[in-house]
């Protein structure tokens, strides 16, 4: 795909309002941001400044663990009108897990996370994805069945691996322009993703892009109804 094809005037986009997965439906030359892992003390608030300087908006999908380490840094993600979701609270292979085990990880990450952002005036959003992006089917319908939007990756940055921040930029922009849209996978746990994140984004711009929030159509506020069922059914209902 050629560069500067879109045209756009502006990096930031239009928001998506979604009540599910299939919602997720992009047009050529968007772009979602989303980080994993966080918040991190040192990364997460240089990533909040860099992505204000630019006008746009991500989905952080937070781990439990470091939300209920860091809560006035979560509380801060929401405030700047990020969206915040979970990633289990542990960043487990979900995979390795039996049912009940896996609910549980899930529902405890999503406790923390909604715990941290507790008197910030900001609800957690129901989007998760799964650490490693590794899944089973009853977990994927579970959840999908249920009230959670399950984030896949269309582009893995793989900013976890020990290279510059130029070659992560560099991988990235070559994958998104390959494929043309997607939901693009960084970690806002690593100095060289904060680094990377403003050539990155002045090149998005170049290139036409923009940069698309998403937002629950619910306004954040959802029910577990789903998997207090699943968990209570593999508890023996009690």
């Amino acid at each position: 795909m050629p560069n500067r094809l879109f045209g756009h005037s502006s990096l930031a986009g239009r928001t998506l309002a979604v009540a599910s997965t299939a919602d997720i439906v992009l047009r050529p030359g968007e772009v979602i941001l989303t980080f994993d892992d966080g918040p991190r003390a040192g990364k997460t608030p240089a990533i909040l400044d860099t992505l204000d300087r630019y006008g746009v908006k991500a989905t952080f999908l937070m781990l439990g663990s470091a939300a209920r380490a860091n809560p006035a840094l979560a509380q801060q993600v929401a405030q700047r009108g990020h969206t915040v979701g979970s990633h289990t609270y542990s960043h487990v292979d979900l995979g390795t897990l039996d049912r009940q085990a896996a609910l549980e990880e899930i529902a405890k990450g999503e406790a923390a996370v909604s715990a941290a952002l507790a008197g910030s005036g900001e609800a957690m959003s129901p989007f998760f994805r799964f650490p490693y992006l590794s899944q089973t089917g009853y977990l994927r319908t579970t959840l999908l069945q249920g009230d959670l939007v399950v984030l896949d990756v269309d582009i893995d940055s793989k900013d976890y691996y020990s290279d510059s921040a130029q070659a992560v930029a560099e991988r990235t922009l070559e994958r998104l322009d390959a494929r043309g849209s997607g939901i693009v996978l960084f970690h806002d746990i690593h100095q060289r993703t904060v680094d990377m994140l403003p050539d990155f984004l002045a090149e998005l711009s170049a290139r036409g892009y923009s940069v698309v929030t998403l937002a629950p159509k619910n306004g954040g506020v959802f029910a577990r109804s789903i998997i207090t069922a699943e968990l209570d059914a593999l508890r023996g209902g009690y």
